[in-house]
């Protein structure tokens, strides 16, 4: 008997675990829009299975291969990925944060393209790479994330999310798609990308109402090109942003101190990154790090 009751112990024991494991799900999306299969990772929250009635947000992730922590610590030139189911589990266990699903789209070889929120000219029909993603996401993507799994599929409780490129095509999505996304997050936004199509012929012309969509934007102050990590131009956005009427829908952190050495002896950063890492913000290392903001603002706890 006593060994039957170790056995039993033992499965107890390996039952959440195996839960856990049922928790992240890595399929092909055969896409219409992109002509082509995108793999997409779903990261489903801690009560998903034991609350069977319940709903939950949705956040989608740009550079989905970069995201989560499965990759590995190695991948991303060294910096090791966002690591963000963990960020996210934490800061639920602490109360700081609704319960989510996150939605990671792998990037592509046009992911400049299909990132950096350029369309097709006055007068031609052809869809750009970025109309095609975007396609992509809102007509094909969230109607079967929001058919196959319990989530909430409303605006006030869907978010998009990324970096760099992602970060710019996130708040070009949210802009021309609020009635889909009603949170976008922007860390380390690479507005100069087309001549900062998006500040220049997007928000500065516009003299229309603020939308309720809650933004989050971010910068560093320094980047491996010498430059200042975003941080001017992101600046400039939000300066556009809060004339048009973004007041408390809109939070804007700058990062104006990269980490010291003795920062980064407690980090678990790779110590042949450490020397990079003191002079530049732009990378998935920092991004790891300033994520939790983003995820409080945009999720903040239900009864708040």
């Amino acid at each position: 008997m006593w060994r039957n009751s170790i056995l039993l112990l033992l499965l107890l024991a390996l039952a959440p675990m195996a839960r856990a494991d049922e928790r992240l799900l890595k399929q092909p999306f055969a896409s219409r829009s992109l002509n082509a299969a995108r793999n997409v990772r779903v990261y489903l929250p801690p009560s998903y299975y034991t609350e069977p009635q319940r709903r939950y947000p949705v956040l989608y992730l740009h550079d989905g291969q970069n995201v989560l922590s499965s990759p590995g610590t190695n991948i991303c030139f060294g910096w090791g990925s966002w690591e963000l189911e963990k960020t996210v589990d934490a800061l639920c266990q602490a109360g700081k944060m609704q319960q989510i699903i996150l939605v990671a789209v792998n990037n592509s070889s046009a992911r400049y393209a299909e990132y950096s929120g350029r369309h097709h000219p006055p007068g031609t029909n052809a869809s750009t790479a970025f109309e095609n993603y975007a396609s992509f996401l809102v007509q094909e993507l969230k109607p079967k994330i929001d058919a196959d799994f319990r989530t909430r599929p409303e605006p006030a409780h869907t978010a998009v999310m990324g970096s760099s490129l992602g970060g710019i095509c996130s708040l070009v999505l949210a802009w021309e798609h609020p009635d889909v996304y009603g949170g976008a997050a922007s860390l380390s936004g690479a507005f100069q990308v087309d001549g900062t199509n998006f500040l220049h012929h997007m928000l500065r012309p516009y003299r229309g109402k603020a939308q309720p969509t809650r933004l989050y934007l971010d910068s560093g102050v320094v980047d491996f090109t010498g430059g200042d990590d975003g941080q001017k131009l992101t600046t400039e956005a939000v300066k556009q942003y809060r004339r048009i009427g973004w007041g408390n829908g809109l939070v804007h952190y700058v990062d104006a101190k990269p980490l010291k050495q003795a920062d980064l002896e407690k980090s678990g950063l790779r110590r042949d990154k450490w020397a990079e890492a003191m002079k530049s913000q732009h990378n998935e290392f920092y991004w790891r790090l300033r994520a939790w903001r983003a995820l409080t603002f945009l999720f903040p706890p239900a009864n708040k």
